[in-house]
Parts: structure tokens; sequence; C-alpha cells
């Protein structure tokens, strides 16, 4: 009996390494991007060869209409779903003064940092709370929020909204579903080298080196990717609701 997982934004970055991750846990996984492209075909064949089941469900998070027939493809392929990872993440349309923030760019963010991770962790609860599981599989929601749900980046801060109101997301649900033992968590990676973070990412490496960071290192993909899988494995028994900074100590008050 397999622990399932729907790993949403998996076909590249964070998501991609934390589908890898759960998968050498033995997880079958249901991949996740908003088209049926290259890039999700791409993200299938590297879980294909780790050797569990898997598949592609491509669908927009932001679509709330989508979520049920996402939810049930994935079940339909691979059996009950255990585990939900809300990955899927978009930054902002243009970096620059909080006063000159564009009400697009604000509910773009809003929309899939925030709402998306809300109504998606909904409809998933629905089907565990409807029905009888097995009490040797560990059933639980990770949502991927950011660092900035407590530090502020100005040039970003539509971004920092979305964000921090998506950290709110995880509480609410872990109270919520705590009775149901369904653990809830939130992963808030730091300065982490991806496709998003390619413009900017090596004055922060300058910047970890320097001591911004207690590692003097930017963080990898696979490093985020193995504590979603460690909590979603359920390694931190007697615990939900917790916020999980993986910022190699950039957040730890300091003198």
């Amino acid at each position: 009996m397999r622990q399932v997982a729907l790993v949403t934004g998996s076909s590249r970055g964070i998501g991609l390494a934390a589908a890898k991750a759960l998968a050498r846990e033995g997880f079958s996984i249901a991949l996740n991007g908003p088209e049926d492209d290259d890039e999700l075909a791409a993200a299938v064949a590297a879980i294909k060869e780790i050797g569990v089941p898997n598949v592609a469900v491509p669908f927009d998070v932001s679509d709330l209409t989508a979520h049920h027939a996402a939810l049930t493809k994935a079940e339909e392929a691979l059996g009950p779903l255990t585990t939900l990872i809300n990955n899927a993440g978009v930054g902002v349309i243009n970096r620059g003064d909080m006063l000159d923030v564009t009400e697009e760019s604000y509910d773009r963010c809003m929309a899939v940092n925030t709402k998306a991770v809300f109504f998606l962790s909904q409809c998933f609860a629905k089907r565990l709370c409807a029905r009888s599981r097995p009490a040797q599989l560990f059933h639980s929601i990770v949502n991927v929020s950011s660092a900035n749900a407590i530090a502020v980046a100005a040039p970003r801060s539509e971004y920092c909204v979305s964000k921090a109101a998506a950290a709110m997301v995880t509480k609410t649900l872990a109270v919520r579903l705590g009775p149901e033992n369904i653990a809830v968590y939130d992963v808030q990676p730091g300065l982490i080298e991806t496709e998003m973070t390619a413009p900017v990412i090596a004055q922060y490496e300058t910047r970890a080196r320097a001591g911004l960071t207690l590692f003097p290192r930017v963080g990898q993909p696979d490093d985020v990717g193995m504590i979603i899988a460690s909590l979603a494995s359920g390694k931190l028994p007697y615990t939900t609701g917790q916020a999980i900074s993986a910022d190699a100590g950039m957040l730890v008050p300091r003198f």
C-alpha cells in the first residue's frame, strides 16, 4: 500500500525536486504543470526512472473549477491520494516600488500563491474526510510559501503579501484537520537557486557568502525537496501547523 502525492508546480524547480524525493520514499506521484508540455513530460520521465507509479495531471491551479477533475484523474490513475504538496507559485510581474504595483500583479500573486492553495487544499481535505483512511498511511498537506511570508522584500511587496496569507492558510488548515489526523505544514524557502530566482541569484550568492545566511551558500531545490518528503513521510511525528524555515538560518535574529 503506497502513499500517493499530488505535487503542484512539479515540472521544474522545487516542485520537481519534491516529486523526486517523494518518489525515492516510495510515493506514487501525480505531477502537475499549467500545461501538458515538454517540461511536464520530462518531469514524468524523471519520475519513471525512479520506478514508482506516476501520472501527469496538467491544470492551472488558479482555475478552481479544475480542482475536482484533477484530483479525480490522479486518484483514478494511482489510487486514493494521501498527500497534497501545494508548491505552484508565481512571482511579481515587475519588481519595483510598492506604490507602483498594479492590480493585475497583485491579483495574480493572490490567485496562485494564496487562493489556489486554500481551495485546492479544501477540495483535497473534503475527499480525505469523506472516506476511511488506513491508519498505517500518513496523510498530510505541505504548503510551500516563502521566507517572504515573514521578511519583507520591498521590490516584491505583492508577492510578500500573498505568501504571508498562504502561511496563515497552513495554520487554519492545521486547526481544522488536526482532529482528522491530517498533518499540515508550511515550508518557507529562503535563497534557492531555481528558474524563478535566476535573474537575481548571483547577487544573493554573494550576499550569502558574506553572511546573509548562516551557511555561506544559496540553497538548491533538492534541499527543499528532502524537507518536503520528510514531512510528508511522517518523519516529524506529533507535529502539525509548523512553519519550517528552509533558509540556512537567514531569518535567525542576530546582533
